[in-house]
């Protein structure tokens, strides 16, 4: 016998404990010549039954406690800022795992994890933008490094515009101005801002799909034998 799952709607055998295309729990049905005393039908407790709800306390301080690490070792800042995307994914892995440690919970499905890797990202993300942002602000007026830094942002400019000539649009109206426009106070802090955002939301994706996958690899491995 065959019946189709109440979410995604694929074939599912019904001796099935889970849907294989989405990981959603199936109820078990059977009658009474097939579910005597020595073979009762399956029942879910309320853990499994509410798989794909998140109790938003224990998450926010199971997502707290790895943003910060990681937050900052994704920044500008750390010497291991390259590395975001592994530190992001991580982190919204590890805040599923503990997150189902404290519920006491066996698994979660995978749009739960990844709520979980969303506000995990949300968190890390923001402070490695606060942290890349204040690094530069000292450097610039508690180092006074501004000379460096102004030298080698005309330097990328420079580039930028020997690459686009290469191209055949240096020589265009919009590029010398958009040239001029990069080369002023606004038009780096701009592009600087631009880019720390950009690079946050970025990770906030990784951070979604690792508490994703943090989900599914916990589901895989406590799922119950049938």
């Amino acid at each position: 016998m065959e019946v189709t799952c109440t979410r995604c709607h694929q074939t599912v055998l019904a001796e099935n404990c889970y849907c294989p295309a989405c990981g959603l729990p199936q109820l078990l049905y059977a009658d009474d010549g097939a579910a005597g005393q020595n073979n009762p039908p399956e029942r879910w407790d309320e853990a499994v039954r509410d798989a794909s709800s998140v109790d938003w306390k224990p998450a926010l301080r199971a997502a707290l406690l790895v943003a910060i690490p990681a937050g900052v070792l994704s920044s500008d800042a750390s010497p291991t800022g390259r590395m975001g995307i592994f530190w992001m994914t991580a982190a919204a892995a590890c805040a599923v795992v503990l997150y189902l440690r404290s519920e006491g919970s066996a698994w979660i499905t995978l749009g739960a994890g990844a709520r979980i890797g969303l506000v995990t990202g949300l968190l890390a993300g923001w402070l490695s933008f606060g942290v890349s942002s204040l690094m530069l602000f000292v450097q610039r007026f508690v180092f006074h490094q501004s000379s460096q830094i102004d030298a080698g942002w005309k330097a990328y400019v420079e580039a930028s515009q020997q690459l686009a000539a290469q191209m055949g649009f240096a020589d265009s109206a919009q590029m010398q101005f958009q040239r001029s426009w990069m080369l002023t106070p606004e038009g780096h802090a701009g592009f600087e801002t631009f880019g720390l955002i950009f690079n946050t939301g970025f990770l906030l994706g990784f951070a979604v799909i690792g508490g994703a996958l943090g989900a599914r690899m916990l589901a895989r491995a406590r799922r119950p034998q049938v």
